[in-house]
């Protein structure tokens, strides 16, 4: 039986690590570091939890019923599953995510450079697009161009910012600001449930589970095996940045006075601490970051629609590499305020739709469980996603009064009802078809 040697299970982890590492991995940190201040233990338990441990089950449930998303939502039925994996992919991919690297990395790696010009983001792009779609390309070689090469490039640059800023802090660890001041944990589990990186691990799981194939792995159980290790040295990766991120965060509160967002936080540091060259780490921690999370959504993308519609996955990669090209020039603005009301409407279902997955065991029936349960989510993240949008006005104000409402968590109270409630029905119903048999 063939099996990974361990150097090939190392790039593998490496390169679900940098599938997982964007740019607002990067940025969201140090932002919710400065506001934590004093508190930021707190708050980096809440933004681990949801942040790197969300994804991490994503992974592990994918793992389970070998690497899909279109397998997971098997028990809401054909139709219900096929229409779910569609707005998943194409939020978290061409019309979002993906174009959202390109611009990212542009803004914050290129920008102080060469200027905000529109001729300048689209050479940017061009070149960037054809570089993630010379990767892509050839998917069965992601853990020897990405795991093996391009990923301990990255790791080198974030262990010197990150090394750097937890050895030479910029200065004394801070108040801790707004919100942060009387609920640190809870804050700090939003700003990790905003990154969306569950919905990431939603598409990374079949290019995970096929990478490993890739190596001539066949035996499920290994594949398995592999995925969840895989999923557990990205998670240990990410939460050293994470932790790293938010101390930089906390202790720059003086020489990030009035910083908006965390990548001017990062530049303020990096400028100080290295000078002239801090600009260009930054870049190259930027523009990697976000080059291998931009080749692994258009991979997952492509490989899920070539199956869907019976294309050759690489005219799929190719027309799907293009239209985000096309998006990303509109510029960031304009994709997030087009983009985000639909990710916070998505979010509570992948959430659930993994907790369910997981524990498919304790079901007699697991379509009696999953279609009204996933039902109940679906209108909540509706609403929520309406409330993104600024159409407030829209939804029942007896939706804004639910518990946990006010933290964009009001979903959670009636999903749980619907659950157990569906619980005992499917437990009911189970045990008189055992009686009549």
């Amino acid at each position: 039986m063939t099996r990974l040697k361990s150097l090939d299970i190392l790039a593998l982890g490496f390169m679900t690590f940098a599938l997982f590492l964007g740019a607002g991995n990067i940025i969201f940190p140090p932002s919710a570091g400065l506001s934590a201040g004093e508190n930021i233990g707190a708050a980096a338990v809440g933004f681990l939890l949801t942040g790197v441990g969300l994804p991490l089950l994503t992974v592990v449930a994918l793992a389970r019923v070998g690497g899909g998303l279109p397998a997971l939502t098997t028990p809401m039925g054909r139709w219900a599953g096929i229409a779910l994996a569609v707005a998943v992919y194409l939020t978290i991919g061409p019309l979002f995510a993906t174009p959202r690297t390109a611009v990212a990395s542009f803004e914050i790696g290129v920008q102080p450079f060469v200027g905000s010009s529109a001729t300048a983001l689209f050479v940017y792009t061009l070149v960037y697009f054809a570089v993630v779609l010379f990767l892509s390309l050839t998917p069965g070689r992601l853990v020897d161009r990405v795991g093996k090469f391009i990923t301990p490039v990255l790791i080198v640059a974030l262990v010197i910012l990150g090394g750097v800023a937890v050895f030479a802090p910029a200065g004394e660890v801070g108040e801790a600001t707004g919100a942060y001041r009387s609920e640190p944990l809870v804050q700090g589990f939003l700003q990790g449930y905003l990154t969306m990186d569950a919905l990431g691990a939603l598409v990374f799981g079949i290019v995970i589970a096929n990478a490993v194939r890739a190596r001539g792995i066949t035996d499920s159980g290994l594949i398995t095996r592999y995925c969840v290790i895989a999923g557990i040295i990205a998670a240990v990766a990410l939460s050293l940045v994470y932790l790293s991120l938010f101390y930089l965060g906390a202790t720059s509160h003086e020489l990030a006075a009035g910083a908006e967002n965390g990548g001017q936080i990062l530049s303020s540091y990096v400028n100080q601490t290295f000078g002239s060259a801090g600009s260009l780490l930054l870049a190259v921690v930027i523009i990697l970051a976000c080059l291998t999370t931009g080749v692994g959504l258009l991979t997952a993308c492509g490989e899920f629609f070539s199956d869907l519609l019976n294309v050759s996955y690489r005219s799929v990669v190719i027309v799907l590499a293009v239209f985000s090209l096309a998006v990303s020039n509109q510029g960031l603005t304009q994709l997030i305020s087009v983009s985000v009301p639909v990710l916070v409407g998505l979010y509570p279902l992948a959430i659930v739709l993994v907790a369910l997955s997981l524990m498919n065991r304790l079901w007699v029936s697991q379509r009696r469980v999953f279609m009204p349960v996933m039902a109940v989510t679906l209108i909540f993240g509706v609403a929520d996603g309406m409330a993104a949008a600024g159409w407030g006005a829209y939804v029942p104000q007896v939706l804004s009064k639910l518990p946990l409402a006010a933290q964009s968590l009001g979903w959670l109270v009636p999903v749980l009802v619907t659950l157990v409630t569906s619980c005992v029905v499917d437990r009911a119903c189970g045990a008189k078809r055992q009686v009549s048999a």
